[in-house]
């Protein structure tokens, strides 16, 4: 199915039709009315009610006569600038757009490169990535911590197996995970840490956050730049102690909101097939 919207606009309490945006765009163009009118196929006088209607709504002037012709005030300027931005964000475009935490969007990054795929990918936190998803901007959303799907009721793909690795700052050699009786951990908001300090507490290890970033970088930076920190991180990404292999092994996974796209069922097939192959070269576990 194809969709072609046309957008309206609710402007200081007002009602605008998109034949009111198409106008502004037109004139804009030809800096004429008249050549306006006959490129939107209607009369001038047609063309000119909606200026004037639209002049005597929102109390401001849109058109101003210049030497040349006809041209938009900056008021009217204003006006066309934000209705374009809008515009853009709804068409359909050849790239995908992908957001979502920095390890499951990077993993999908270099799929959609390997497959062939345009996309835009951004990476972000699972939290930040589901408020775009929810104002309808993603395409795609990945996920480093499969949480957020079962918190919300998603229907999620997973991609890979990934776990989680001790991180500690320069010095540190840690065998046993009783060593890290009251030691102080930088936290990576919307990760998969949950499962790190679940088995401390599981384990009557008492530990401390010291803070919270919302990038597995920033937090190994911190780690690695201070005297005694520690982070649990993705192995897949990072080296470290595996203490926690089995207890934080987890789903990579990624979210479709984009019914009836072939594009992206292709992706999602390509994926689980030959995809895993890339998968184990990118360091995670495959299906």
């Amino acid at each position: 199915m194809e969709f072609y919207p046309r957008l309206g606009m609710n402007i200081n309490g007002h009602e605008f039709n998109y034949k009111f945006f198409q106008t502004l765009k037109c004139v804009s163009q030809t800096w004429s009315q008249r050549k306006a009118a006959i490129k939107l196929g209607v009369s001038p006088a047609v063309l000119n009610r909606r200026i004037l209607d639209a002049e005597n709504k929102l109390g401001f002037q849109i058109l101003k006569a210049t030497g040349a012709g006809s041209e938009l005030t900056s008021e009217g300027k204003s006006i066309l600038k934000q209705y374009n931005r809008y515009v853009s964000r709804i068409k359909d475009s050849n790239r995908l757009l992908i957001s979502g935490g920095h390890i499951s969007s990077g993993l999908l990054e270099v799929l959609a490169a390997k497959s062939g795929l345009e996309v835009a990918c951004y990476s972000s936190d699972d939290e930040s990535a589901f408020y775009l998803a929810k104002k309808d901007l993603l395409d795609i959303m990945s996920l480093d911590d499969p949480l957020l799907a079962f918190q919300n009721d998603l229907d999620f793909t997973p991609l890979a197996y990934d776990y989680l690795v001790l991180i500690s700052s320069p010095g540190w050699e840690v065998s046993d995970i009783r060593e890290l009786k009251n030691q102080k951990f930088v936290a990576v908001s919307s990760s998969s840490q949950r499962l790190a300090w679940k088995t401390l507490e599981d384990n009557s290890v008492p530990f401390e956050i010291y803070g919270e970033v919302k990038s597995p970088y920033e937090a190994f930076k911190i780690v690695k730049n201070s005297n005694n920190l520690h982070t649990f991180l993705n192995g897949s990404f990072f080296q470290g102690e595996d203490l926690l292999k089995e207890e934080t092994l987890h789903v990579i996974s990624m979210v479709n909101f984009r019914d009836f796209n072939p594009q992206i069922e292709e992706f999602i097939n390509y994926i689980l097939g030959p995809g895993q192959k890339i998968v184990k070269k990118q360091g995670f576990g495959t299906l």
